[in-house]
């Protein structure tokens, strides 16, 4: 407790947490960094499952590049809105089955990057089960990450350390 109490008396985490647009920035970037990092895994796995099968699987793949520059964006912003309330956070179970799924989402998509997107062959017919399994993990993975973290506004049990005391 005391390296959260240490952490939300610096001078960032407090204009972080008193500064209107500082923190309501954080949270808007943060809101619209998920929402291309979730449409667009929500589009690639739908996809894959085989809904709108006459747009070529393999195109998914040059979505890459906003989905990356959106993770960017919403890990910088997840960290600064860490900083703002960090006990908040990590005193919250719901965070860290945040951060679970977030990781295993991308694991699940490297894998099927690997296995059907780099693959031309599968534009025509159906991705292998096992792919269609992981993107409906992926799918429940993703939403499970946005529910918790609508969640983390309203399930925490210590919003900051200096309370404690």
């Amino acid at each position: 407790m005391d390296y959260l109490l240490w952490l939300e008396e610096t001078p960032f985490s407090i204009w972080m947490r008193e500064s209107g647009p500082a923190f309501f920035g954080s949270l808007i970037f943060h809101s619209i960094g998920m929402g291309f990092v979730v449409g667009l895994h929500v589009a690639m796995n739908l996809r894959i499952l085989g809904v709108a099968p006459g747009i070529p699987l393999s195109l998914m793949r040059r979505f890459f590049g906003v989905l990356w520059v959106s993770l960017v964006v919403v890990s910088v912003s997840g960290v600064l809105l860490l900083i703002a309330y960090p006990a908040k956070a990590l005193t919250n179970p719901v965070f860290y089955f945040k951060l679970s799924a977030v990781v295993a989402a991308l694991i699940i998509t490297r894998a099927l990057t690997r296995a059907v997107l780099q693959h031309a062959s599968y534009d025509a017919i159906s991705a292998p089960r096992r792919a269609r399994v992981l993107a409906a993990l992926s799918l429940l993975l993703w939403a499970g990450v946005v529910t918790s973290g609508r969640f983390l506004a309203y399930t925490y049990n210590i919003l900051m350390a200096s309370h404690q005391y």
